[in-house]
């Protein structure tokens, strides 16, 4: 009787900090669609691995409106030591990409200095948001026609043409920038047996925070700029716990013919579980027909 009342006393504990969003990135599914481009729809989902420590991926999908246009605001954040950095990610770095002077005219530039000057805030928040990081992948639709994705890490964004899969992000490996690394003093790790690690610690060469790591990794992303073209299906935007197990084109494949965006973006999570991701994984996923 006794433990049945502490298990009670701690279940409702963990309710009520999962309701005050701590370590979780609450809703856990969610859809919509734009109000200009109604054509348009978007599906996210979010799934708890089976690691011990509380969910780490948070992550954006909304439309809204600024001044007359229309954006679509989409981004994976996959946090690394705890989940203070990538929910500060979410909370933040949307609205700094937006705010820069030259966001409209020079997206492109807008977005890189958004970044950088994001993980200066972080690390200057480095004793409240604590020694962790995240990966991040977002993408900016603009009026449904023009689409700005940028990246640090190894969380991706994967469009469909046509059936065929492109990767739009670039995954932030050490073994690829490992020269990078050791010009800054840091050294990759390649030990029999475990991915390539900056430091024999962190699996990505480029990430947000991580400030005892910092001076070895880059919070620079790669952005790209495209146009939205007729043939254009949609986009999946996702966290590495997909990626382990799933080629983009598996992924693609898996939910061409899924019309609904969150229904899509739970099919693939399902997936990679039954692939055997042992990951949190969240996944957005928008439609352009």
């Amino acid at each position: 009787m006794f433990f049945r009342k502490v298990s009670a006393v701690i279940d409702m504990l963990r309710f009520n900090l999962v309701k005050a969003g701590f370590g979780t990135s609450v809703p856990e599914t969610g859809k919509g669609k734009g109000k200009i481009s109604k054509h348009i729809t978007h599906g996210f989902h979010l799934m708890k691995g089976r690691s011990a420590h509380p969910m780490e991926d948070y992550l954006v999908s909304e439309f809204k409106q600024e001044k007359d246009r229309e954006l679509g605001l989409f981004a994976i954040f996959d946090g690394h030591l705890g989940h203070d950095v990538a929910s500060y990610l979410q909370n933040h770095l949307f609205h700094n990409i937006l705010k820069q002077h030259d966001f409209w005219t020079e997206t492109e530039n807008a977005v890189k200095r958004a970044y950088l000057e994001t993980d200066e805030k972080i690390l200057e928040k480095a004793l409240v948001l604590g020694r962790g990081g995240s990966t991040a992948v977002t993408a900016i639709l603009i009026d449904g026609q023009k689409l700005v994705v940028g990246n640090v890490g190894d969380s991706r964004a994967v469009i469909c043409e046509n059936g065929k899969a492109r990767q739009l992000s670039v995954d932030h490996e050490p073994s690829k920038e490992k020269k990078s690394i050791e010009r800054r003093g840091g050294f990759v790790s390649n030990i029999p047996g475990d991915v390539p690690r900056v430091d024999g610690q962190l699996a990505v060469a480029r990430a947000f925070g991580d400030r005892s790591l910092k001076m070895h990794l880059s919070s620079e992303p790669d952005v790209l700029v495209e146009e939205v073209l007729h043939h254009t299906e949609f986009l999946i935007l996702a966290s590495d716990g997909i990626w382990k197990v799933m080629s983009n084109q598996e992924a693609v494949d898996s939910i061409r013919q899924i019309k609904d965006a969150q229904a899509a973006a739970k099919h693939l999570i399902e997936e990679a579980v039954s692939k055997k991701s042992k990951d949190d994984i969240s996944c957005i996923v928008v439609r352009f027909q």
